[in-house]
């Protein structure tokens, strides 16, 4: 198998070299979505023999759907990834031995996160599992706010043996300034509630529906004691704290910083519409 591979870049200069050199392993038509980075970004992508086309970002789901919909794609496969997602070895072998024809539609990748250079292995998120590897035609990405997933139209998938890793590297303060942002569309998401060109949640389906329904549950239980609850589970539980000090900061800003903040989010929402309902009662003076 030799599939397409697109990749979304922005200001990625740091993680962009690594990651192309293993796709190269597999792949000779390569696209990087670049979001108009202002800094080594495409010269690297071009250096490495990516082909760039710079489109503006509005989201993740929206970003994949446009590179889905809109590059030349001459492959039978597409593989996706971000410019921080690093393949290791046997991942790259899995994928080079699979054949052109098989009998799956779709393949999950196994990704762990590296936070603050140490690799998150506990806390019942590592490793995740993400569709990146499908059918070129049967692919989508759901079109969420925020936590997008792809979803296959027809076929079955299964999952493939190696490791993939997400390399953040950017500083402390990017990163919460993104969850920031992150934090406001899973509130619009919640909101929502659109079911159109979503996953379906299902406890025995795949691994990305068992993930939503996961979350599901947890979006039925009470404000602010979920945020609290989540962090006593992934970090005691489900053995958090042997991931040492970096993983103390990562569990308390991604487990329960991020989630309290969308709860505060929803609170502040559903306290202003409120607000204005009791001030629009008020007789003029």
């Amino acid at each position: 198998m030799r599939p397409t591979v697109i990749l979304l870049t922005f200001n990625s200069g740091e993680t962009l070299s690594a990651t192309l050199g293993r796709v190269r392993m597999i792949s000779d038509e390569i696209f990087v979505v670049d979001s108009f980075s202002n800094d080594e970004t495409v010269k690297i992508a071009r250096d490495c023999g990516a082909e760039v086309i710079q489109h503006p970002f509005e989201n993740y789901g929206a970003q994949r759907n446009w590179a889905i919909d809109n590059l030349p794609i001459t492959r039978q496969w597409q593989l996706h990834l971000d410019a921080d997602e690093l393949m290791d070895d046997q991942l790259v072998e899995v994928i080079k031995a699979l054949p052109e024809e098989p009998v799956h539609s779709g393949y999950f990748l196994p990704r762990y996160v590296r936070f603050l250079n140490r690799v998150i292995r506990h806390g019942g998120m590592s490793p995740t599992w993400h569709l990146r590897l499908f059918r070129t035609g049967v692919g989508r990405c759901e079109d969420r706010e925020y936590d997008q997933h792809f979803i296959l139209k027809s076929g079955t998938s299964a999952q493939l043996a190696g490791v993939m890793v997400d390399d953040i590297r950017m500083p402390l303060t990017e990163w919460t300034a993104r969850h920031n942002r992150w934090s406001d569309g899973e509130v619009k998401e919640l909101n929502a509630q659109e079911t159109g060109g979503r996953l379906t949640p299902d406890l025995y389906g795949n691994p990305a529906q068992r993930k939503r329904f996961l979350r599901q549950k947890y979006n039925q239980l009470p404000l602010f004691v979920r945020p609290f609850a989540l962090f006593v589970y992934r970090y005691f539980f489900r053995l958090g704290f042997l991931d040492g000090t970096e993983g103390f900061i990562f569990w308390i800003l991604q487990t329960f910083w991020f989630r309290f903040l969308v709860d505060a989010k929803i609170w502040e929402r559903r306290h202003a519409v409120q607000g204005s309902d009791v001030a629009g009662t008020r007789s003029p003076r």
